[in-house]
């Protein structure tokens, strides 16, 4: 069966549909039911409300999230009185994370990207980005690596020699620095949202879907952009938060070490994506357990790097490279901007992305499940990064084939048929 799979593969190699018919709103075809609809409206008014509910949990119950609920019903407590004892929008930490976004807006725009030029196999410089449902083919300088290195040399500076600070400022300020990252995320939704109605950056690179609530939470423009570089998605996307991720690690490990002298493997193995229960209840892991988190972690992670990579690698060689060390199949397929232009694509059907169509969503979840397990099962809290995840990336699966099979019309449908299963070969 796998042979004949590769066959028909090899069969479609360079030939592209005659089709065309696919509209031009395929950037996001999405369409607003109702489940979607409840989605948005509940992250958008209770989001923010829940990761405090989980701070507030490991910070005062022992990270049990029955327990506030069980006070609160037998009148133990209140819900003032929680909110009472939790920190809260302080002005020295808004500074703080003033400081933070302002110094990461100015890497993203200044420092251009020479990293690329030592390391074999990175992308980083100046990108073209895929081509928008206008036709448009944006360019992207790609600095992220050489960003995220200049920070953290400066934060290991500061920790062994300057000592502006200390390593534990993130999570000693953590509920406060929360709130501010709430404000700014609001913020600049809100912008967005403004800016797609009065001066959109393209105006055919909109979508209205007419909902508001949905148009507020997904982004009516595609690509919105400040100027001809700052692109918001690359940016707000990458930075501030993504190159934090570390340094929040790093924060938690630090106060691990001065609240019990040493950091436990759980720790190492996780670098604390848990926050407060890992700092509070230090998990110290069996060598079998530990190998085992270590293990799924790895692999997790290298699909996913591997799967982005041949994804990469195919479309700047436009075909002409090598896959798991042999030429890759593909299907060619064609589809409609709305300048009216006719564009062909290649779908790859080789290497990870011929076991599965998302394949490197299926090792970002191995790489979760392992973030998990390294805590142990003493408690549910820190699975639900897991639970959220597994929602998350199941549900982009579907709007991402839906926005697909608009695109690309009947050549969706063959390349569904070459790659059937979405996430786990054999079962979805």
């Amino acid at each position: 069966m796998e042979a004949a799979r590769r066959r028909t593969q090899n069969r479609t190699n360079g030939k592209a549909s005659d089709s065309t018919e696919t509209s031009a709103q395929w950037g996001r075809a999405w369409e607003v039911d109702w489940f979607s609809l409840i989605g948005v409206v509940g992250l958008l008014c209770f989001a923010p409300f829940i990761v405090f509910y989980f701070v507030m949990a490991c910070d005062q119950y022992q990270c049990s999230i029955t327990q506030p609920l069980l006070d609160l019903y037998g009148g133990k407590t209140t819900l003032f009185s929680i909110w009472a004892r939790a920190p809260s929008f302080s002005w020295s930490a808004a500074k703080i994370y003033s400081v933070w976004v302002g110094f990461q807006v100015f890497l993203y725009m200044c420092v251009p990207d020479v990293v690329h030029k030592f390391l074999p196999g990175y992308v980083g410089g100046v990108q073209d980005g895929a081509r928008t449902p206008a036709g448009l083919i944006n360019k992207y300088e790609i600095n992220g690596l050489q960003c995220w290195l200049i920070t953290h040399a400066l934060w290991f500076a500061n920790a062994h020699y300057f000592h502006w600070f200390s390593p534990t400022i993130i999570f000693d300020n953590w509920i406060p620095l929360m709130w501010c990252t709430n404000i700014l995320g609001y913020a600049v939704a809100t912008f967005a949202f403004i800016k797609a109605y009065l001066f959109p950056t393209n105006p055919e690179d909109c979508k209205f879907t007419g909902n508001i609530f949905y148009n507020y939470m997904m982004g009516i423009e595609f690509n919105p952009r400040i100027g001809k570089w700052f692109d918001f998605k690359l940016f707000f996307n990458g930075r501030p938060g993504i190159v934090a991720w570390t340094l929040i690690n790093l924060s938690y490990m630090a106060k691990q070490q001065e609240l019990h002298g040493h950091v436990t493997n759980s720790m190492i193995l996780v670098n604390v994506l848990q926050g407060l229960y890992l700092v509070y209840h230090p998990v110290q892991l069996s060598d079998t357990h530990a190998l085992t988190v270590l293990v799924l972690g790895l692999v997790g992670y290298y699909i996913f790097r591997s799967t982005n990579h041949q994804k990469d690698l195919f479309r700047r060689t436009d075909g002409s490279c090598s896959i798991w060390g042999r030429k890759p199949t593909y299907i060619e397929c064609s589809y409609r901007s709305a300048d009216g232009g006719v564009h062909r694509s290649k779908l790859l059907t080789s290497g990870f992305w011929g076991v599965a169509r998302h394949f490197n969503y299926t090792g970002d979840l191995m790489g979760s499940l392992a973030y998990c397990a390294a805590c142990g099962f003493g408690h549910i809290l820190p699975h639900f990064y897991i639970v959220y995840m597994t929602i998350l990336l199941v549900h982009r699966c579907v709007r991402d084939e839906h926005r697909c099979s608009s695109k690309y019309g009947k050549d969706w449908k063959r390349y569904t048929d070459a790659v059937p299963y979405r996430l786990i070969p054999g079962l979805f």
